[in-house]
């Protein structure tokens, strides 16, 4: 490959990795690299920095581009090609600068997405911009949503929501002038419960986005209380409060920290999974966005108990005013001293650093997540080995996301009995409940466990303009519906198992009795048929034949009976969920298989 890099593609990733000091590393030959070969330290980690850096600088990544950065890393190029093509956020062909993603995903598509997404590609100029579908952005709360990806000097990528006046905001973002109405996604106002609240305690006050009004209200009280209970009081401390992970799998987390502490092996790390991109989810970004210094205080307690010095914060690529709130929080607690070489003077060493993911569902995973951070394409890894022992680099690696992390604050600040005290003997605390849909007040709400689905969903107002519920889907995309004679089920983990649905990442989504079920399930296969990664051929092929399936029972093209159909899908859903690798393809047809056994759905009447 001979293509050279233009001169701002060359100075935005030496601005990322500093000038190159040989030739060995791109940089001019000079007498001494004729005679040594300097084998570059491993810093292949860095390949998904420096492909945002490029992407950022120009729009786009070019051959002479990503040779360059492939000569400063020492990477094939192959490889890196791809790395680049994996992630939806980046591409490798010329377009313009600007990016609009417009969302047409369950929350939006509801919400007039579709409307919006032709509407923007016929008023948007090409010039200007590329107008392009996207799954769900995590702002189901404020459908329709969009992002505007805006490369060039000075110019950041904007979440928009609310567009309630059409493309206008779109416009003003694409064309660089002051946004009115719909703003650049503002600080979360979390509705308030009769409970109270724990975990939403700061996110609506705008003054715990900086280091000092954190501390006002409370924050950095757990970490001292940490460093002097030491890293086996802490984890017994997580452990008797039966701290369950809130992501899905519901994975004690004690006996994860435990896994990591006890193992021999140095170094260890902990990683925050903040790559939230389940349609329907967004309570993490909620947290992130208002109360970025608390998801710090956790992880650093995280890397105090468990003996790591290095944490990695994963944010999804399409959290723009999050990934800035948080590493505004790094740099202020390190400059503080709360982060670094002295942890609050306590003589531990512990840092953080920021990745940012590039649009890829599956690097919610957490193996996948660990290949994204090494430069590799994020595809996830087989079990065994498990992540306690072999993690990201090979070593001993704790990874929790956002909601489970900062559950850690206040089991220390209040102790474990106070804090078990609330939600039931099983399913201990508070969770936070992504409600959207149909709903009169949408948002992120934090209950007890314990509390039913029908509290959940009256918290919210109840369903807009009082009409009939037809299904909640729970969970996400990866959950599945419920009917509404389900309204009296508790939301705790207990009786999710029992009656066999799932809490999922906690997403409540509510539908009227006008919405088009079908085309939702269509809308979901369409998703996992996206988002599979190709690695593992149940999934793979799985997902592209469920998805056709259920278009030829709806367009009555059947291959046999629709009997015969309804068979297929059955039989591809139980391959998926016992054969794929990871939770994609293992739960990529659950949706769609609770809907037909719920409500009858793609039977001959039903869909006609």
């Amino acid at each position: 490959m001979t293509a050279e890099a233009t001169a701002a593609e060359r100075a935005a990733v030496d601005a990322l990795l500093g000038a190159p000091e040989t030739s060995w590393e791109g940089g001019a030959r000079t007498a001494t690299d004729l005679r040594v070969a300097r084998g570059p330290e491993d810093r292949r980690t860095l390949l998904l920095p420096a492909l945002h850096a490029l992407h950022g600088a120009v729009g786009w990544i070019s051959e002479g581009g990503l040779n360059y950065v492939c000569e400063r890393l020492t990477v094939p190029p192959a490889e890196a090609y791809g790395v680049a093509t994996f992630y939806a956020m980046f591409s490798v062909e010329q377009r313009p600068a600007t990016v609009v993603h417009v969302c047409d995903d369950l929350a939006c598509r509801i919400a007039g997405g579709r409307e919006l997404l032709e509407t923007c590609r016929r008023d948007v100029h090409a010039a200007e911009a590329v107008v392009v579908s996207s799954p769900c952005l995590g702002q189901c709360e404020r459908a329709p949503a969009v992002l505007v990806q805006r490369a060039g000097d000075g110019r950041d990528d904007v979440a928009l929501t609310d567009i309630a006046a059409g493309p206008q905001q779109v416009m003003q973002a694409v064309r660089d002038e002051q946004i009115g109405g719909a703003v650049a996604y503002t600080d979360m106002r979390p509705e308030p419960t009769s409970t109270g609240t724990r975990l939403l305690a700061r996110v609506a006050d705008p003054a715990a986005t900086s280091l000092e009004g954190y501390r006002a209200l409370g924050g950095y009280r757990a970490l001292p209380r940490a460093l002097e209970l030491g890293g086996d009081e802490v984890i017994r401390s997580i452990t008797e409060a039966k701290l369950l992970g809130r992501g899905g799998a519901a994975f004690p987390t004690g006996v994860k920290w435990r896994g990591v502490a006890d193992q021999p092996v140095t170094p260890k790390y902990v990683i925050c999974n903040a790559d939230e991109s389940e349609p329907g989810t967004f309570k993490d970004r909620a947290v992130m966005e208002g109360d970025p210094f608390a998801v710090i205080e956790a992880l650093t307690i995280a890397g105090v108990a468990t003996g790591a010095e290095q944490g990695y914060l994963y944010i999804r690529g399409e959290y723009p005013l999050a990934t800035r709130r948080l590493m505004s929080a790094i740099t202020e607690a390190r400059q503080a001293g709360l982060l670094g070489d002295d942890v609050a003077g306590s003589g531990r060493s512990f840092d953080i650093e920021l990745r940012r993911g590039a649009g890829a569902y599956i690097c919610g995973e957490e193996t996948a997540l660990f290949n994204s951070i090494e430069g590799k394409r994020g595809e996830p890894r087989n079990k065994p080995p498990f992540p306690v022992t072999h993690g990201v680099f090979g070593k001993p690696t704790s990874i929790n996301n956002v909601e489970t992390l900062i559950n850690v604050l206040p089991i220390l600040a209040l102790g474990v009995e106070e804090y078990a005290s609330v939600g039931t003997a099983d399913s201990t605390g508070t969770r936070l409940f992504c409600v959207s849909g149909h709903v009169e007040r949408p948002g992120v709400y934090e209950h007890p466990h314990g509390v039913t689905l029908g509290e959940v969903i009256a918290t919210a107002d109840g369903v807009r303009g009082g009409k009939p519920i037809k299904a909640v889907l729970l969970g996400g995309a990866a959950g599945g519906f419920v009917g509404p004679d389900r309204l009296d089920v508790r939301m705790t983990f207990e009786d999710a198992r029992a009656g066999g649905y799932t809490l999922g990442s906690g997403v409540v989504m509510v539908f009227d009795e006008d919405t088009d079920l079908v085309d939702l399930c269509l809308r979901i296969a369409r998703f996992f048929r996206d988002e599979s990664c190709g690695q593992c051929v149940p999934c793979r092929v799985g997902t592209v034949r469920q998805e056709e399936a259920l278009h030829r029972l709806v367009t009555g093209r059947t291959i046999g009976s629709a009997a015969d159909e309804h068979a297929l899908l059955g039989d591809v859903a139980a391959v998926m969920r016992d054969a794929s690798i990871c939770g994609l393809g293992q739960t990529a047809a659950s949706a769609v298989q609770s809907a037909i056994a719920t409500f009858g759905l793609f039977d001959d009447e039903a869909t006609a």
